[in-house]
């Protein structure tokens, strides 16, 4: 008997060990996607019984809210011009710190902490402050005799200086960013020094096809990461000027936790998560011909 339960026991340590994960899996993850597709069919306001209203929600959604479109064109303004802009960032940074030089690690280091700290509320308030009419930046602009810039006022600005506090959170992309740039070899970089090659030439010719694998991933996570960003919106901007900054996260939080339409909140959620699902098909089915793998998959 005791032989049996020591084998049981054996056999079952694994799914021991990964309990805490399972449970939290279930009750934060699996749970709350499945409830949020019932709940996407109702008519449910947090306070009252759900009730079944079949696909009202998206009929609601899409032939009357035209706050709905509003803040789905400004998300993919948003994504198209932040995505690009930080990734590009992160891999100059990557390029300037792919040296060897004294204190090279502390300097990767500090240059890693605005993504530690970007998305906080506490910065989101001073990148307010900062891009204010009478904040910092202007100031200096006004140090280099420049106009001032009404940063958070214009509906033609706003939305890029929210795209520069998500610029400001490059690090993680960075980091990724420069292990690639460690995994190319050397020998590649002293025959293209033979052949007379530029750095410039040798960097797209070289590094930057050696390195889409995590081109590739890095714009994968930049991209769920910005449709679904709210943090900035929420307290830089609100969403103003004119909703010229009015995320689809910002309206999602709006119908369910400021007008108590849960359903209908879960119903946005469900077309940011189709439009999230259908982005990241269409860039694993276009990847083939631009990413480049060692063992012969990707580009050809």
């Amino acid at each position: 008997m005791n032989v049996s339960l020591s084998k049981i026991a054996k056999r079952n340590v694994g799914l021991l060990y990964i309990m805490p994960w399972l449970v939290g899996f279930l009750v934060f993850q699996l749970y709350p996607f499945g409830a949020s597709l019932m709940y996407s069919f109702t008519n449910y306001s947090i306070t009252n019984i759900p009730k079944f209203v079949g696909l009202d929600n998206y009929v609601t959604m899409f032939t009357q809210d035209n706050n709905f479109y509003k803040s789905l064109s400004t998300t993919l303004a948003y994504v198209f011009i932040s995505v690009p802009m930080k990734l590009i960032f992160a891999l100059m940074v990557a390029l300037l710190l792919n040296v060897k030089m004294k204190m090279v690690n502390l300097y990767r280091t500090l240059f890693y902490l605005p993504s530690i700290l970007g998305g906080s509320v506490a910065v989101s308030i001073l990148w307010r402050f900062l891009f204010m009419k009478e904040g910092m930046v202007n100031r200096f602009l006004d140090l280099l005799h420049l106009p001032a810039i009404n940063w958070l006022g214009s509906p033609h600005v706003a939305l890029f200086t929210l795209s520069l506090l998500s610029v400001w959170q490059f690090g993680s992309s960075m980091v990724l960013f420069l292990a690639g740039l460690k995994q190319v070899p050397a020998e590649l970089y002293e025959a293209g020094r033979v052949d007379g090659a530029s750095k410039f030439r040798m960097f797209f010719t070289i590094t930057l096809p050696l390195i889409t694998p995590i081109v590739f991933f890095n714009i994968i996570m930049q991209l769920v990461n910005a449709f679904q960003d709210f943090t900035g919106a929420f307290v830089v901007t609100n969403g103003g000027p004119m909703n010229s900054t009015y995320l689809f996260a910002l309206k999602l939080y709006d119908e369910g936790f400021k007008f108590y339409k849960m359903g209908y909140a879960s119903a946005l959620s469900w077309v940011l998560f189709l439009l999230i699902l259908v982005v990241t098909v269409i860039i694993f089915k276009t990847s083939k011909y631009w990413t480049y793998y060692e063992d012969g998959g990707g580009s050809k």
